[in-house]
């Protein structure tokens, strides 16, 4: 990206807004057993989640995934291109700083998991905009959405993931920016 201004930059980021990979398949399906196992983990005793005689009389009629299960069968969410086959990542955002923080992941949940499901996810570029930190006064922040799909095609949940990428002090100063 040298030679270019961060606007520039900003200019060639934008026109990948609204790209979303390719579905793929959430490893494995839900499974009473991960289930458990998450619950005894983050000691969540809900009755919903662990026994399935109570879990019968509910409207639900069996037992549940706890909200953010997805994110546990599927692994750890990756920034854009990392080690996905390619048509399961998305494009690198032109940015001008190498360094990267994870923020913020907010999720959207429309329906509750149950056990025997099948998902998949696909990835979309949200939004890129240009923000000031204390570091960056040009810090790109790159928004993401996770898409997750059950079987029939029906949009189960949404993880929206806020980036930043920024330039160390010394590539702002070599900008004259600082």
């Amino acid at each position: 990206m040298a030679g270019k201004t961060p606007e520039e930059i900003l200019e060639e980021a934008c026109k990948l807004v609204g790209t979303e990979t390719k579905s793929h398949s959430v490893a494995g399906q839900i499974e009473y057993a991960s289930i458990l196992r998450h619950c005894m983990m983050t000691h969540n005793d809900n009755p919903l989640f662990l026994d399935a005689d109570y879990a019968k009389t509910t409207k639900h009629g069996s037992v549940l995934a706890p909200a953010f299960f997805l994110s546990v069968i599927e692994g750890n969410y990756r920034w854009p291109g990392e080690d996905r086959a390619p048509d399961q990542s998305l494009p690198p955002v032109p940015t001008p700083g190498e360094m990267i923080i994870n923020l913020a992941t907010e999720w959207e949940l429309f329906r509750p998991l149950k056990i025997g499901e099948r998902f998949t996810a696909s990835q979309r570029l949200k939004d890129v905009y240009i923000k000031s930190t204390r570091v960056d006064p040009k810090a790109f922040w790159i928004v993401t959405e996770r898409i997750y799909r059950d079987e029939a095609g029906e949009t189960v949940a949404i993880a929206s993931n806020i980036g930043l990428r920024y330039r160390s002090p010394e590539q702002v100063k070599a900008a004259g920016e600082a």
